[in-house]
């Protein structure tokens, strides 16, 4: 499924926090890596430093995809795994955008800041405007996080998949497959996760409502255990697929807000990445992005693979 990531740079140690991510995912997956720096106006005036930080890039990212391959006992395919810098001029979240189009990019990796200052990429500017506009998945990587263990000296590898039922939400698992079936000598576990929301309490009993002999308390609580009951029916199937395939994979049904309920679940029990569409169900319990996916992103500091 992934043939090119594509890893935009802007020269900051903070940037860089992607790195492990690109050399487990080209070595694990057989992936053409392309580090793109961008710069503005003046790049031309700095070209040859800026050539020589991102070919220096792809110089350490190609010997660390090697001795992935090494430590996990890998074979190399036919041809090596490619890794080649380039460098683009413009607005960042433009060139990156173009650039993944014109080049075929299936994947993007890019951390959510990067330089100090007014230039840096933060959530809210180049990333934001990348993931609103990509075609193509994004893996977000949080950076300058204390204290996290780099995705490459996790002693296993756990992906949380949040689903609301719909097919928008379920588009992701075909990614999810291709990541958890990588060729790796540690397992890799799937959790499924998906919250029943409690109906909002009317200010007034609609009439639909008005024949039902219960309390409004009474008639959530048969709504939450009839959501519960269906979701546990659903996720089990969706475990079969991943089973049928060799992944390990378990399901939870939680109850309360989805967007607290998530990251209130990942940061309780860590994930080494979570997994979701950056939309699904129509409604208050959709997963968009400028609402639960946003909430998420902000809440926690593993990595998120976001399919829009």
């Amino acid at each position: 499924m992934f043939k090119r990531i594509l890893v935009p740079l802007d020269g900051s140690e903070l940037a860089e926090v992607v790195f492990p991510y690109a050399k487990e995912l080209a070595g694990r997956l057989d992936i053409e890596v392309v580090l793109l720096y961008v710069g503005g106006r003046v790049l031309s005036e700095f070209a040859p430093m800026h050539r020589a930080y991102i070919e220096r890039a792809a110089e350490i990212i190609s010997q660390q995809v090697q001795e992935v391959q090494e430590k996990t006992g890998i074979k190399p395919g036919s041809n090596p795994i490619e890794v080649r810098g380039e460098m683009a001029e413009g607005y960042p979240a433009e060139e990156i955008l173009r650039y993944a189009d014109e080049n075929k990019a299936d994947l993007l990796l890019m951390a959510t800041h990067g330089r100090s200052g007014r230039k840096r990429w933060i959530l809210g500017n180049v990333a934001d405007k990348v993931l609103r506009a990509s075609k193509i998945p994004v893996l977000l990587v949080r950076a300058g996080i204390p204290d996290t263990t780099p995705y490459d000296q996790w002693p296993s590898r756990t992906i949380l998949v949040p689903l609301d039922g719909s097919e928008q939400a379920e588009s992701v698992l075909p990614h999810v497959e291709t990541l958890a079936k990588q060729r790796s000598t540690e397992p890799v576990n799937v959790t499924l996760l998906k919250i029943c929301e409690p109906p909002s309490t009317p200010s007034y009993y609609a009439p639909e409502l008005s024949e039902v002999p219960l309390n409004w308390g009474e008639y959530m609580e048969q709504e939450v255990v009839r959501c519960k009951q269906a979701s546990t029916e659903y996720l089990a199937k969706i475990e079969e697929r991943f089973k049928d395939i060799g992944v390990s994979a378990q399901s939870e049904v939680l109850v309360g807000k989805a967007s607290d309920v998530i990251v209130d679940y990942a940061n309780k029990n860590p994930f080494n990445l979570i997994a979701m569409a950056t939309h699904g169900r129509s409604g208050l319990s959709r997963l968009v992005y400028g609402s639960i996916a946003a909430n998420i992103i902000n809440g926690v500091s593993c990595p998120i693979f976001l399919v829009r």
